[in-house]
């Protein structure tokens, strides 16, 4: 039995984006030959539409581009998508570099301006906080050589 990996969605291909795209990552869909591959969208989960208007973290809210604070909508994604993981026993997960849910290491810091600082989205907080090993979008070779994904 393979070992269960959350996925960001739009990593394969799945058009949940904010502008509507994806951000497909042909790498991403060739863990399915280790993990069994359980695919999320966060900000679809809290109940935002797609298409969106962009979001960024402002200290611990999310305001988007409009100027709407949309923190509980993020929070309630990160919730569910923690619960998905509790209940699927997931240990790993892969998520989008920078976003405002997903997010690890960087996100973009909340003046619209491409600017990137030191932070977490808000599913990858609470997925860590939960005790699950995020792994950033650029980091699928480190994920593939972590001992126990068979």
């Amino acid at each position: 039995m393979k070992e269960k990996l959350l996925v960001s969605a739009c990593l394969l291909g799945i058009n949940c984006k904010y502008s509507g795209g994806n951000n497909r990552l042909p790498e991403a869909e060739a863990l399915a030959a280790r993990f069994e591959l359980v695919p999320v969208c966060p900000e679809q989960l809290g109940g935002l539409p797609t298409p969106r208007p962009c979001a960024e973290r402002v200290g611990e809210r999310v305001i988007n581009r409009a100027g709407e604070d949309v923190t509980a909508a993020f929070r309630l994604g990160a919730e569910r998508t923690a619960e998905i993981a509790r209940s699927g026993g997931v240990r790993r997960a892969l998520l989008q570099e920078r976003s405002p849910s997903c997010g690890c290491g960087t996100v973009y810091d909340g003046t619209f301006s491409g600017t990137l600082t030191a932070g977490r989205g808000v599913t990858a907080a609470l997925l860590e906080k939960n005790g699950v090993e995020v792994y950033e979008s650029t980091r699928i070779s480190a994920l593939l050589e972590a001992e126990g994904g068979q």
